[in-house]
């Protein structure tokens, strides 16, 4: 079982991290401003599902796939690459008001955001590249399985990533209500969302996974 002072040493390193503005921040607050508290949470559990897929790929050795295999890697992130494009070109299409439908379809639309934050996670072998550098610095066989442990550090990572951006879906989604007040509803946050889904998409394309 892994120490308490490697779990506290692994949430300093995961809160800096964490609180770093970086591509899952930027998705979750732009999804957030444009389609509310729910939407935002709802992108940040399918985020947090895909950590779990590949922190279980690193403990069965499938992440080291893209090191050995640059094929494999390329073929990942063009895919991802291609899934956020499709998404960014959805997103500048929909109407404003149906935008927003969190609130008005209700479970099925959450669903949908939750299934397209896990494979946004899940497309992006830069994460899978990330888990497989970090992880096993925190892992000792000699102390039980490894598989268990590297679960138990994605389920510390995840928490600490719940409350950090919990605060940043709070305040975007006041920014939402805000612009849910006018008369006239604003497509501001549509264009963002669709321009983060457009600038990740470029951003996967051109990785490398050095």
């Amino acid at each position: 079982m892994l120490s308490l002072a490697t779990l506290a040493l692994f949430s300093g390193a995961c809160l800096a991290l964490t609180m770093t503005p970086g591509p899952d921040m930027l998705l979750i607050a732009s999804r957030s401003a444009s389609q509310g508290r729910a939407a935002g949470f709802a992108s940040l559990a399918g985020i947090q599902a895909g950590t779990y897929g590949h922190a279980m790929a690193a403990a069965f050795g499938l992440s080291r796939l893209f090191l050995a295999v640059p094929m494999a890697y390329d073929a990942v992130r063009f895919a991802g690459a291609a899934y956020l494009l499709y998404l960014a070109w959805k997103t500048f299409r929909a109407d404003s008001t149906a935008l927003s439908a969190a609130t008005s379809q209700g479970r099925s639309t959450v669903g949908r955001i939750f299934r397209q934050g896990l494979l946004t996670n899940l497309l992006n072998p830069k994460m899978a590249l990330f888990v497989l550098a970090l992880f096993p610095q925190f892992v000792r066989p000699q102390d039980g399985s490894v598989a268990l442990q590297i679960l138990i550090l994605a389920t510390v990572l995840n928490l600490i990533g719940l409350v950090v951006n919990g605060v940043v879906i709070l305040f975007a989604s006041q920014f939402s209500r805000r612009l849910a007040g006018r008369r006239r509803p604003s497509r501001l946050p549509q264009y963002l969302l669709g321009s983060v889904f457009a600038g990740l998409a470029f951003r996967l394309a051109m990785a490398s996974p050095k």
